[in-house]
């Protein structure tokens, strides 16, 4: 979900050495909703650790490549802060985007939270969540 922490999760990784991609950036998607799932198929197979973020709806037809599928969440009013807070990111800034944002928190976590192998509250510092991510690159895969 937008706020989450994704991208702050991300940078902090790729600072640390990890190989860490947000597909919200780039050319990672065949449209906003879907990705290039050949695109993405080819960064796993790339790489034996690596951290992906995104949501989007064609996501589960990766999962039996990943080892672990988290799910960064928080409480929405820490969310919609954190996007009133952020520069760089325009997205959640009208009421009617907010409001996409509540909605989509309320229909779509749901259903992610039910595929997550790992929920991660991303209320702690963000050093919390980047280490708790690290030590997943070292747990054995959930998928067999």
């Amino acid at each position: 979900m937008s706020g989450v922490g994704k991208s702050t999760v991300v940078e902090a990784l790729s600072v640390a050495g990890v190989t860490a991609v947000d597909t919200d950036y780039g050319d990672w998607k065949v449209s906003p909703e879907l990705w290039d799932l050949d695109r993405v198929r080819a960064l796993l197979d790339a790489h034996e650790d690596v951290v992906v973020a995104g949501t989007v709806e064609n996501q589960g037809l990766l999962y039996d490549l990943f080892d672990h599928v988290v799910l960064l969440s928080a409480p929405t009013s820490v969310m919609i802060q954190r996007i009133a807070d952020r520069h760089g990111n325009p997205y959640g800034k009208t009421d009617a985007e907010r409001q996409e944002i509540l909605e989509y928190t309320a229909t779509v976590e749901p259903l992610l939270r039910a595929t997550a192998t790992v929920e991660l509250d991303t209320t702690h510092p963000a050093k919390v969540t980047v280490e708790r991510i690290r030590d997943l690159l070292h747990t054995p895969r959930r998928f067999t």
